[in-house]
Order: C-alpha cells, then sequence, then structure tokens
C-alpha cells in the first residue's frame, strides 16, 4: 500500500480521535474550579459512594433519610468514579467530561450514517467532523458537560438511541439471510430501547421527546413490511420497558419503611413524582410541593414567557440560539430537497415502468440532483425501486429534525420549572441537522445551492450579531467582525455561483473539458473552499470565545449559565432570579467553593465545602424563601462542633430543605438530614417520625437559619414547620457563626 493511499485512509480517524480527545482535554481544564458545582447532587455522589442502599435509590445522604428529586443514573456514574478514584470534585466531574467525548464520537458517526452514499466521501467525513466540532464547541455544552447535574448523561443517552435506531434501519431488509438480518436489527433496536430506559432513569420523561422521531423515521424508512416494521417497533418499547422498569418496580413494591422516602413527590411515590413535579407539571406549572407551596406551584408566572421565541432571545438565547435559526432553516431546505426528489422519482416510475428496478432510479447523487437509496437498492417487499424517504438522509433528517422541532416547541412552551441550561439538550440536533444541511448543499454544484450557502451564512453571523449585542461576554470588535465577514463572504460566494453559472451559457466559455475550463473549474473549487473555511471559523468564533470564558470560570449553584450571559428567571419573592458572573447559581462565583477557599479544593478540608449548594428546582435567590436556595457555608467552628461525637449518631444534624443539607453534608463528610426535601415541602420525616428519631438519639442537631429561626424552608402549616415549632419550643437554642442550634443530646 502506497504512503498517499495509506494517509487518504487515515486522515479521517486521526482527525476524529484528536478533535475527541482535545475536547476531553479541554473540558478538563480548570474543572476542579467547579468545586462541588451543585451541591445538592454532589451530596447524593458522596452518599453513594459510602452506602450502597444510597447509591441505589440515590438518597441525598448515606443514612438514607430522602432522595433527591430525580432517578440515580447520573449519580451511579459519578459515585463509581467517587468509589474508584476516591471522592472528590474532580473525580466526581470526570464521567462528565468523558461523556463529552463520547458524544463527538457518536455525533460524528450518526452524520456519516446520514450522509452515506449522499455526498462525495470527502464531504460526507467533513460533515462528520463539522457535527462533533460544533457540538464540542458549544458553550452550553461545556457548560453542562463540565457540571453534575442529570443532563449530560441524558444527552449522550439520547444520542446513542437515535445513532442505534439508524443503524437498525440500514440492517432493516438488506439482502442477507433473514434470520441473521433479523437478529441484527433486533439487537440494535434492543440497544435503542436501553439507551431510552436508561435515560428515563435519568431525567423520567424528558427522553420521551426524541421518540416521536425515533418512531416515525423506524414506520416510515424501515424497508420491510408494515406488519414486519409494526411488531419490531414493539422491540424498543419492551426493552426500555424493562431497563427502567425494575428500578422503578424496585423503589415502588419495597416497603416504605425499608427506603428512603422519595424526593420531590408529597406521597412517598416515584409514580407520583413521575407525572406531577417532574412529568406534566412542567408544561402546566400544577408543580405540586413546587416553591411557592400548595399545588399550584409558580403557575408558570415566574418562569419567563412563553411562546416560539421564548429560545430565540432574551436569557434563553443567548444559552442555546447561536445556531438554532441556521438550524431550523437548514432543515426547512433538507425537506424541500427530499420532498422535491421524491416528487421526481415518483414521476421517473410512472414514466419508465420497465425499469422500476434498476439501479438507475432511487441513485442517490445529490450533486447530480437527484435523491434516492444510498444504494439503488430495491424495495425487497414490492421489488419496485427504493422510494427517497427509504434512504439513510431521509431517516436522518426525520430523526434529528424531529428531535430539534419536538424539543424547541416543548421548552418554548412549558409553563413550569423551566432553566436555561436545559436548551442543552438542542445542541446535538443543532449540530447534526446543520451538518446534513450543509453537506448537501456543498456537494451540489448550482447556483441555487450557493445561493442557499450564502444566506446560511449571512443568516448566522446577522443572528449572532444581535444575540450578542447585549452579553457583557462579547467584544463589540468581534461581533462587528463576524456580521462583516458573514456578509462580505456571502456575498463573494454569490458572485462565484454567478460565474459558474455564466460560463456554463453556451458560447461564453471554453468548450467543456478543455484545460481551460479545467483551470477554472479547480480555481472556483479552491475560492469556494477558502470561504467554506471562513464561514466556518466566523461562526464558531463567538461561541468558542464564550466556551473558553465558561471553560476558564466557576460554575456554581443551582442554575447556571455560560459565562458572560446571566439567567432571566425571577424569583417568588425576589425579583430577579440568579446568575451572570459572581451571582448566586450563576458562573463566575457564588459564594466560595473554588480553589483556596476554605474547604474547597485546594484550601484545605473537604473540597468544595464552601460552594453553593441548590438543585435546578430553584427559581430564584431572592427574599422572602428562608433561605431555601442560600446554600450553607459552615465555618471551621461550627464544622467542628457539629462534627463531634459523630460517630454515635445516625445523622450528626437535621435541617429544613436539602440545600441547606447538602453544604453541611459535604462539609462534615456525615450524614445530616434534608427535612422536608429540597423545597422543604416533602412530608418527611413527619412529626411523630423526628420525634422518634430524636428520642432514641439518632440525630444530635437541629441547625436553624441564620435569622435565629428554626425554620427556613417549607410553608407555615406544612412537616418541617410544624418539626420547626416543636423544636423551638422544647429545646434550648445557642447561635453559632450566626447559626441558630438546638443540641438534643442536651435535652
Amino acid at each position: 500500500m502506497s504512503e498517499r493511499i495509506r494517509t487518504r485512509r487515515l486522515w479521517y480517524p486521526t482527525a476524529l480521535s484528536l478533535l475527541t480527545l482535545g475536547t476531553i482535554a479541554a473540558y478538563l481544564v480548570n474543572l476542579s474550579a467547579n468545586g462541588w458545582a451543585n451541591s445538592f447532587y454532589a451530596a447524593a455522589v458522596q452518599a453513594g459512594s459510602q452506602n450502597w442502599e444510597a447509591f441505589l435509590f440515590g438518597s441525598l445522604d448515606s443514612a438514607n433519610a430522602i432522595t433527591v428529586d430525580k432517578p440515580p443514573a447520573a449519580l451511579w456514574l459519578m459515585a463509581l468514579s467517587a468509589r474508584a478514584f476516591g471522592f472528590s470534585s474532580f473525580s466526581m466531574l470526570l464521567p462528565q467530561v468523558l461523556l463529552a467525548g463520547v458524544s463527538v464520537l457518536m455525533l460524528a458517526h450518526s452524520t456519516r450514517l446520514g450522509l452515506r452514499g449522499h455526498v462525495s466521501l470527502l464531504v460526507e467525513r467533513l460533515a462528520a467532523l463539522g457535527a462533533g466540532l460544533l457540538f464540542a464547541l458549544s458553550p452550553i455544552v461545556a457548560l453542562m458537560f463540565r457540571f453534575n447535574n442529570p443532563d449530560a448523561l441524558l444527552v449522550t443517552l439520547c444520542v446513542g438511541a437515535v445513532v442505534a435506531t439508524q443503524h437498525a434501519l440500514r440492517a432493516v431488509g438488506t439482502v442477507q439471510a433473514v434470520r441473521h438480518t433479523t437478529r441484527t436489527v433486533v439487537l440494535w433496536l434492543v440497544l435503542a430501547g436501553v439507551c431510552l430506559g436508561m435515560g428515563f432513569l435519568t431525567k423520567q420523561f424528558q427522553v420521551l421527546l426524541i421518540v416521536p422521531g425515533m418512531a416515525a423515521a423506524w414506520m416510515l424508512f424501515a424497508r420491510t413490511s408494515w406488519l414486519r416494521r409494526t411488531l419490531l417497533l414493539i422491540v424498543p418499547i419492551i426493552a426500555m420497558v424493562i431497563t427502567a422498569g425494575w428500578w422503578i418496580a424496585l423503589v415502588e413494591l419495597t416497603p416504605a419503611a425499608n427506603r428512603p422516602y422519595v424526593g420531590g413527590s408529597q406521597s412517598n411515590s416515584f409514580l407520583e413524582l413521575t407525572f406531577g413535579y417532574n412529568g406534566f407539571g412542567r408544561l402546566t406549572g400544577n408543580e405540586s410541593g413546587s416553591v411557592g407551596g400548595g399545588g399550584g406551584g409558580m403557575g408558570g408566572g415566574g418562569w419567563g414567557e412563553t411562546g416560539i421565541a421564548r429560545l430565540l432571545t432574551g436569557s434563553f438565547g443567548s444559552q442555546i440560539a447561536w445556531f438554532l435559526p441556521t438550524a431550523l432553516f437548514l432543515l426547512v431546505i433538507l425537506v424541500i430537497l427530499l420532498i422535491r426528489a421524491e416528487v421526481a422519482r415518483r414521476r421517473r416510475v410512472r414514466a419508465v415502468p420497465e425499469t422500476a428496478g434498476s439501479d438507475q432510479i432511487g441513485s442517490d447523487q445529490i450533486g447530480s440532483d437527484r435523491i434516492g437509496s444510498d444504494r439503488g437498492d430495491t424495495d425487497p417487499v414490492t421489488s419496485g425501486p427504493v422510494s427517497v424517504t427509504s434512504g439513510n438522509l431521509g431517516a436522518a433528517v426525520m430523526l434529528w429534525g424531529a428531535w430539534l422541532v419536538v424539543v424547541w416547541l416543548v421548552l418554548s412552551s412549558m409553563n413550569g420549572i423551566v432553566h436555561e441550561y436545559y436548551t442543552v439538550a438542542l445542541v446535538p440536533a443543532i449540530a447534526v441537522v446543520v451538518a446534513l444541511g450543509v453537506a448537501l448543499l456543498v456537494n451540489r454544484s448550482t447556483f441555487a445551492s450557493r445561493l442557499l450557502l450564502a444566506l446560511v451564512w449571512s443568516l448566522t453571523g446577522a443572528w449572532q450579531f444581535i444575540l450578542a449585542a447585549s452579553m457583557s461576554g462579547v467584544p463589540g470588535s468581534l461581533r462587528w467582525a463576524v456580521l462583516i465577514v458573514s456578509i462580505l463572504g456571502g456575498l463573494c460566494l454569490i458572485v462565484l455561483g454567478l460565474r459558474r453559472r455564466m460560463r456554463a451559457w453556451p458560447d461564453t466559455e471554453d468548450e467543456p473539458g478543455s484545460v481551460a475550463a479545467s483551470v477554472r473549474s479547480r480555481r472556483s473549487r479552491r475560492w469556494t473552499t477558502v470561504l467554506l473555511g471562513a464561514a466556518i471559523v466566523s461562526s464558531l468564533v463567538i461561541p468558542t470565545q464564550l466556551e473558553a470564558r465558561t471553560i476558564g470560570a466557576s460554575a456554581q449553584g443551582s442554575i447556571v449559565t455560560i459565562a458572560g450571559t446571566s439567567s432571566g428567571m425571577g424569583g417568588p419573592g425576589g425579583g430577579g432570579g440568579p446568575g451572570g458572573p459572581g451571582g448566586a447559581g450563576g458562573i463566575e462565583g457564588g459564594t466560595g467553593g473554588g480553589p483556596g477557599a476554605e474547604g474547597s479544593p485546594g484550601g484545605g478540608g473537604v473540597p468544595g465545602a464552601g460552594s453553593v449548594p441548590g438543585s435546578e428546582e430553584a427559581p430564584g435567590a431572592g427574599g422572602g424563601m428562608g433561605g431555601l436556595l442560600t446554600g450553607s457555608t459552615p465555618s471551621a467552628e461550627l464544622t467542628k462542633l457539629l462534627g463531634e461525637d459523630a460517630d454515635q449518631y445516625t445523622w450528626v444534624a437535621a435541617t429544613t430543605s436539602a440545600n441547606q443539607a447538602a453544604g453541611y453534608q459535604l462539609a462534615l463528610d456525615e450524614p445530616v438530614m434534608a427535612i422536608g426535601g429540597f423545597n422543604g415541602t416533602d412530608p418527611s420525616p413527619t412529626l411523630a417520625e423526628f420525634k422518634q428519631l430524636v428520642a432514641e438519639g439518632q440525630i444530635h442537631w437541629y441547625i436553624g437559619t441564620a435569622s435565629n429561626s428554626p425554620g427556613g424552608g417549607g410553608d407555615s402549616g406544612s412537616t418541617s414547620a410544624e418539626i420547626s415549632d416543636w423544636v423551638e419550643a422544647n429545646f434550648t437554642s445557642t447561635t453559632v457563626d450566626s447559626r441558630t442550634l438546638y443540641d438534643f443530646s442536651a435535652g
């Protein structure tokens, strides 16, 4: 094998490996600066690394009082890493970073599967690298894949489900032995179902947002009979139910006395949590147990305006909209191209029925304005030509296009709890749709394709210019440079297309195939390549700059946004929401938790003990919430006091709300009971149960708030408020470091 051929074969795997490893290496930079990131989940990871029951159920503490308000799949990965390498900020966040590399590989592979046979091999490979690069350089990805929320695992599992579906579609109806083909198809469909099931155990119903596209792609594009398609569709459903069902059954069938309370539910039921607080309540705003109490939660009013423009502007737009309009525009183009090609195919079939089984019909050469199957196959059922909708491209467009549209519309219409970082779920679809659309346009040698590419480039630059106008993290000179380059570059593409079109007219240029014509063609291709390179660089420069800022900053708290932006969420009783540089729950700040902070990495003690804890369910850090969102930051004096005789108690302390408990637990490395769960509104433990635990000597301290009140979460009349009143009436308080403490051992 010659050196030239070997180089041609190796350049793509080498480039993809460098992209993947480069993504992981970049995301590892400054990773420990995030401290405990979201302390709510960090405390659960700590518990899971110490106790297998806590690991299994996703308990907030190793004594298993209550779970977090999500299933535990994401916690499992981080807890296993903590068990292997010791619990620290780095070991906890390492799996999240590795998931980013896995996602890059799968997105590149998915893009190639969609384009295979539809464009040249070079364009196919470049598009695959482009999809991975766009994903890796999205600042919201750099934020969430270096954070301990469940979103990173959810995104990776969703991508895995789509890739498995693409492989199943390619395998079904091949010209191999039926038994072998069926076995291969079933295995891929099982893998897709397993990914969906694990996604459900990561963030419940959110994984189902990609299912409509998967089901539609299978039913429309599987090259087999309708009966077989329907029967095979049951396979991933069964796999998903089994994968998620065993854990759900375990929780629901285990007696409540033998497991921790299901955090976020009002009846100690995971099913209630699934359909209520984390389910339909997110759409309607009626979230029982949500912040603000009652059954109405925020009623949607505190979570921003709904509508299709929600993700394109404001605080949401600054997280995700850098390529969202571009992706939607290219999706429309892809659909139009596929429809036109299908109409043309049907006309050819009617006009020349005797050639219906030939390889000519159904061939897929985008550059020749023909779209069809990837190899000109015939339908195994009808023996006729394979429809364009049976090809790889149609399936990919349906899978990723439906993902893009469904998630966009759902996030735009949610009246309940919704945060800006949820938009990370859109990035894979944006990356692949942009890669598919640009690849098809580049592969076509028509003036219309050049015009559309110019419009795409100019649209992207203009939108990024508008989006960055109100952001402190983007220099004005960079905005203007991106706008000018995109407009001028788009005009140059149009001029090249016009010149090429004019040369195609009779008597205007040299004879086709002449040396002069060949030289002109090569020169045109070179200029086109230069312009496309400039388009990629100019379109990615602002997101890359924001990503670099995000990686260099510290992300901590319950609501995080990329560096240079801020959350637009308001909170009950508090007006403006958290976020922004230095803001609580935002990025580039919070209260401690970074290197050098007391109890943080580099600062001695337990890493990240000073970080702001929280859960994704916190809408704001304003007043009137009794310290619900202001995470505990115990001083050395308070930590020492609480840790005395810790081995004699099941819980060294109890306090209202999981945010408060998490901070103390991370500092003490001992179980701290979170009364009322995250919001302080869960009826766990009841007053009678709490009295029993105190009488048995299982709890040492009760921690009130800095305002000398034992309360700090939960509404008047709630279980947590009843416990607070009982403690205040029956025990003597002492104040340490502005915290009101009640020593049950002195009672």
